[in-house]
This record gives C-alpha cells, sequence and structure tokens, in this order.
C-alpha cells in the first residue's frame, strides 16, 4: 500500500492557522514521470535547486563521458542509472524542497490512492487524533503453553540457573 508524508506550509502574514488546502502529500516510492522527464518534472514541481544541480551533475557527466571517450552504450547506460536515480529519489527531494522552504512534517499516511489519504489525514486532524497509525488490539495476545524448563542447553541459550 502506497505511503503518503504530509506536510504543512508555513503560515503567512495575515493567518493565523494553516490553510487545509495547502497541505502536501507527497507519495513515498518510485516516480515514473520523474525518471522519464526528470528535468521537467522538477520544472512541474518548482525543484530550482534540485534542477539546477541534476544540470551541474549532467553537464560534469557528459564532459566526463566526453573526455574518456566512452562509447554511446556506455553512455546511454549512464544516463538510464540517472534516470532511475532520479526516479527513485523523487519523492525525498520533493520533501528536501519543502523543508528547505519552512514546511513542516506533519505525519504519515498509508492509503491506496491520494484521495483516501487524504481522507484519513483529515478525519484525524479534524477530530484531534494524536496518530494515523492503527490502533493496536485491545486484548494482549493469549499466550503460548511452553514445555517445561529443563537444564539442558538449547543452541547458545542457556535455561535460568543452568551452569555456564
Amino acid at each position: 500500500m502506497p505511503v503518503y508524508t504530509v506536510h504543512q506550509p508555513p503560515l503567512r502574514r495575515h493567518e493565523t492557522e494553516s490553510d487545509p488546502a495547502r497541505i502536501a502529500f507527497v507519495r513515498d516510492g518510485f516516480s515514473f514521470w520523474a525518471f522519464l522527464l526528470g528535468p521537467l518534472w522538477m520544472l512541474w514541481h518548482r525543484l530550482w535547486l534540485v534542477l539546477l544541480g541534476y544540470c551541474v551533475l549532467a553537464a560534469a557527466i557528459h564532459f566526463g563521458l566526453l573526455k574518456i571517450a566512452a562509447s554511446p552504450g556506455v553512455g546511454g547506460a549512464v544516463w538510464l542509472l540517472m534516470a532511475i536515480l532520479v526516479g527513485l529519489e523523487a519523492s525525498s527531494l520533493r520533501r528536501w524542497t519543502l523543508r528547505r522552504r519552512g514546511w513542516t512534517d506533519t505525519g504519515v499516511v498509508v492509503a491506496d490512492d491520494l484521495n483516501m489519504a487524504e481522507r484519513r489525514f483529515y478525519d484525524a486532524w479534524t477530530t484531534g487524533a494524536d496518530t494515523l497509525a492503527p490502533e493496536p488490539p485491545s486484548t494482549p495476545p493469549a499466550r503460548r503453553a511452553s514445555a517445561p524448563a529443563s537444564r539442558d542447553v538449547i543452541g547458545l541459550f542457556p535455561q535460568p540457573g543452568g551452569r555456564p
């Protein structure tokens, strides 16, 4: 099941409470669009420093590949690996940018899709629940009957009162 992190924006000058419509939900996991169209995905999400770092790294890799006269196959493999890395780290890059802009991490929601994640978060937020995790069972699990203790050692863990 997908995991979403919830981020609350900093208060604006005229606000006393954060606007619920501005809360951001970031899905954890691989991002197909960041993998396929990395720089455009960064522009779409306004990740300016991430895009700048990507361009610097891409230029360094490009000139490095030219310097060592790498074959087109090696160059393609390097760019594929870089695209996979961007796809894998896309959600972390968004969370880093939000944190840098002053947003606070409000919680984590596990849900099937974004709509369900929003519903679960806002239901817990309006009721004032401290956590969004499922509650533990109310009754403790039944204990299994154990065999009578003996003086024999099983494995590396001797019974209490046994010889070392």
